[in-house]
């Protein structure tokens, strides 16, 4: 299938990842120190993974369909999978969960809906709220509870700045979403 190149591949190494990252943030209960810096480092590889497909589709000239569904997809598997773990553990409270993923739920579904009229790509603003939910979700995987106090402030101070980013990029998608139905019911 000529959809699948090295970069759809490693998307689905990014995917296959998750399973190893979950287990390893919810070694007894998410309070080992060990297991959190596993944690931590298998999802900041894992995201980095993000920037790595994109290079290689790009550079190779063979950007897919494929590639802008799954490239959405695993980054809200990886990221909604560490959010919802992390509110069990205690470390985010659950309203941030909620509202993160309502939106990514809301947005993957509106594009799937709308697919059959155009793939809706990922948005400068949409990869902006991935990188500073990555790096807030990075910073909260840390044993915080042994490290000094300003990184559990940091933590919080881009997971506020990433639910500023994702609220603002959701309304934006929802508008490109009711542009781009308005426009295929004036084509048939």
């Amino acid at each position: 299938m000529k959809s699948w190149n090295a970069a759809n591949v490693v998307t689905a190494i990014r995917i296959l990842m998750v399973p190893f990252f979950a287990w390893s943030l919810v070694v007894d209960g998410g309070q080992d120190e060990t297991w959190r810096w596993v944690a931590a480092w298998i999802f900041a590889l894992a995201a980095s993974t993000d920037k790595l497909d994109g290079w290689l589709a790009r550079r190779s000239g063979q950007v897919t369909d494929l590639g802008k569904l799954l490239d959405p997809i695993a980054d809200k598997l990886l990221v909604g999978t560490a959010l919802v773990l992390l509110s069990w553990i205690g470390e985010v409270w659950w309203w941030v969960t909620i509202l993160i993923l309502a939106r990514e739920l809301g947005v993957t579904l509106m594009r799937f809906v709308l697919i059959r009229y155009e793939v809706m790509p990922a948005s400068r603003g949409g990869k902006i709220k991935t990188v500073l939910q990555t790096v807030a979700i990075t910073l909260y995987l840390l044993p915080l509870f042994v490290l000094p106090d300003w990184i559990g402030w940091a933590a919080a101070a881009f997971m506020g700045a990433a639910l500023v980013v994702t609220v603002a990029t959701g309304l934006d998608y929802a508008a490109q979403g009711w542009r781009i139905s308005r426009e295929a019911k004036r084509s048939r």
